[in-house]
């Protein structure tokens, strides 16, 4: 049983794809109870988020198991399979381990170092773990996973790189409105989730004058208000439907409600966006906001697929020191995962002597049956003496093989699991008698250190 990923990201895939295989929570949870039925896979959980969408699996077959995923995937988005595969990548084995704790840590991100991922990442495990479609294996990995991606951030100074995506979609807003800061500015924040709050907090920090919160929930829009009023930000509450009314009262608009329709279209444009410029922050994947409101003069788009054509090379501060903890923990990972995969065949081997054992007593029982209890229960315990000793150093070499992943010959293998030394398989000298460096050359050259 090996982990298998099979996904596309930003990296592999264009927005419009990623917004058809978007999944709500509770498209996700329905979709893994589908991955977990097929016959391949026994554990799945699934990463959604505005710029991915992956599936994490364990399964006994990799074709098998690729061909299961993309089965489902391509059911529940709709997309076809042909479609699909041209844009999915699949890593396998170690090579999926990897890959998860490279997510967490944000370097996969679109802004490198982004510190939202490893919190989906977090939640994506814990829904799945809830409704049972995680097992040992994907348990051990997202834990290592998220150790990683802690350590990345605490250890390195990748954080440098780009805290979120609100962090980066804002940076960009205000590069186009030619200012550093949101002071003087109105902001009308549509949505009331994480990445909304997350915006409205940003927002804060960077000295605007007022919010103006809409969800289609008032009460959760309040909570939002109250929250700012709290840090000091002035903000009020408005009805849903008395958003595109607001956007004449502001500069700026951030829309991050994975609404179903558009919450912002060309339509809902105030006529002055000439004379009172609007730029506009769509989180949301799929699109909040039409992307036709950007053909209007005096406004300016900022979204998703946006914000990836402009990124740059980001592998600056930190990346180098972070890929070494990845490294460090991917082997880590592979050397404890491979030690549990022998366990079971290590216990099976004992379980096999200690019915040898007694099946031996039985029959010496069975053949002197003079023999007292107390003689039969020393005899026992020094044959289970002799085995415990005989399978101890098998047993201890066989989990140091697995951990250091080293193959073992047919005709080394007595010898590396028993801890034999025999006769004419090696040779010891003092380091004084070994040839000169010259002296390897010339041999090598004439071929005499093969005579």
């Amino acid at each position: 049983m090996s982990v298998l990923v099979v996904g596309m990201s930003h990296r592999s895939a264009p927005v419009a794809l990623l917004e058809r295989l978007s999944m709500d929570e509770t498209v996700q949870n329905t979709t893994c109870f589908k991955l977990v039925d097929t016959p391949s896979l026994s554990e799945a959980m699934i990463v959604s988020t505005c710029n991915r969408l992956e599936v994490y699996s364990v399964t006994n077959s990799f074709h098998s198991g690729v061909r299961d995923v993309v089965d489902v995937l391509s059911d529940v988005s709709g997309v076809d399979k042909d479609e699909l595969r041209g844009y999915l990548y699949v890593r396998y084995a170690d090579a999926g381990a990897e890959h998860m704790m490279v997510v967490a840590s944000g370097l996969d991100s679109m802004v490198v170092g982004e510190q939202q991922i490893i919190g989906q990442v977090r939640s994506s495990y814990d829904k799945a773990s809830q409704q049972g479609t995680v097992g040992p294996r994907l348990h051990a990995l997202a834990q290592a996973a998220l150790h990683t991606g802690k350590r990345v951030h605490s250890e390195t100074s990748i954080d440098e790189a780009g805290g979120s995506m609100v962090t980066f979609a804002m940076g960009k807003a205000l590069e186009h409105m030619g200012t550093d800061s949101l002071q003087g500015k109105t902001a009308l924040v549509l949505g009331a989730g994480a990445m909304a709050s997350l915006a409205a907090t940003h927002a804060g920090k960077l000295g605007v004058d007022k919010l103006i919160i809409a969800n289609r929930t008032f009460e959760r829009a309040e909570r939002v208000v109250e929250h700012s009023l709290e840090a000091g930000v002035p903000a009020e509450a408005v009805p849903f439907e008395d958003r595109a009314a607001k956007l004449a009262e502001v500069d700026i608009a951030i829309s991050a409600t994975g609404a179903d329709n558009f919450t912002i279209t060309a339509a809902d444009l105030p006529a002055s966006t000439a004379q009172r410029p609007l730029t506009l922050v769509d989180l949301s994947l799929p699109r909040d906001i039409d992307d036709a409101t950007a053909e209007r003069e005096g406004v300016h788009l900022v979204n998703i697929e946006r914000l990836h054509k402009s990124l740059e090379d980001q592998e600056g501060s930190g990346h180098a020191e972070a890929r070494a903890i990845v490294n460090e923990e991917v082997q880590r990972f592979a050397s404890e995962q491979r030690v549990r995969d022998i366990v079971p065949a290590v216990s099976a081997l004992h379980k096999r002597a200690n019915d040898l054992v007694d099946c031996e007593m039985g029959r010496l029982q069975h053949k002197a049956p003079e023999l007292s209890g107390a003689e039969v229960k020393e005899v026992r315990h020094a044959l289970k003496r002799v085995v415990d000793k005989l399978l101890h150093e098998p047993t201890v070499r066989a989990k140091k093989l697995a951990a250091d992943s080293r193959t073992v010959s047919h005709e080394t293998a007595l010898q590396e699991l028993f801890g034999l030394q025999l006769e004419g398989t090696s040779v010891s000298v003092d380091v004084e008698q070994l040839p000169e460096e010259t002296d390897m050359i010339a041999m090598s050259a004439t071929g005499k250190d093969s005579e």
